[in-house]
């Protein structure tokens, strides 16, 4: 219980924690209903957290929030949107489990959404900083560098993305970044 109270479990970092968890996986179901909190575990991807349980309309008293909702920027909701729609490209070609981007790559997600003529270097520390970000959520995670080569970070694109960045959150996100575009358009046609 207390690794998934903290966090998300996964198979392939702790395999004692990920049995243990599918051997009482009834059990712990019934303890977290107490505390108005699911257990989602995806034995075919490897992960497991909680999440709180949809509030209902009856008669029982409201709880506090158990797990904390967290606010994301902009630039990290675009990220993941980003990188969830390339894990579903990358899902529908076949091939290998694992999603490997380099800095670069990433960099070059990003940089449609980005002004014309940004400065290289900037924008780099811009996309690392949100990569940071979304590692301490725990969706993407940093590989160690190959010894004796030098070249740039290599990011693992978590599959627990899929649970978290699902259909409906990524249609509610193209219809707030399409009410964007047209506030942008709206503030261009003003300044002409």
């Amino acid at each position: 219980m207390i690794p998934l109270l903290k966090g998300m479990l996964y198979r392939d970092e702790d395999g004692a924690q990920w049995q243990a968890l599918l051997n009482l996986q009834a059990r712990v179901r019934d303890y977290v209903a107490v505390l108005a909190l699911e257990l989602v575990l995806d034995e075919s991807e490897g992960y497991a957290f909680l999440r709180a349980r949809p509030e209902t309309d009856d008669d029982a008293p409201k709880l506090p929030r158990l797990v904390a909702r967290r606010p994301l920027t902009f630039q990290v909701s675009l990220l993941l949107a980003l990188l969830r729609k390339k894990l579903a490209e990358f899902d529908a070609s076949g091939g290998d489990t694992r999603l490997i981007l380099s800095l670069e790559a990433v960099t070059e997600l990003l940089r449609v959404f980005m002004p014309a003529g940004s400065n290289e270097s900037r924008l780099m520390d811009q996309v690392e900083t949100q990569l940071n970000k979304i590692i301490e959520l725990g969706f993407v995670r940093r590989l160690k560098a190959q010894s004796g080569k030098a070249q740039s970070p290599s990011f693992e694109v978590r599959r627990i993305l899929k649970a978290y960045v699902d259909a409906q959150w990524l249609a509610d996100f193209d219809a707030r970044l399409a009410a964007y575009q047209v506030q942008l358009s709206v503030a261009d046609a003003g300044q002409a």
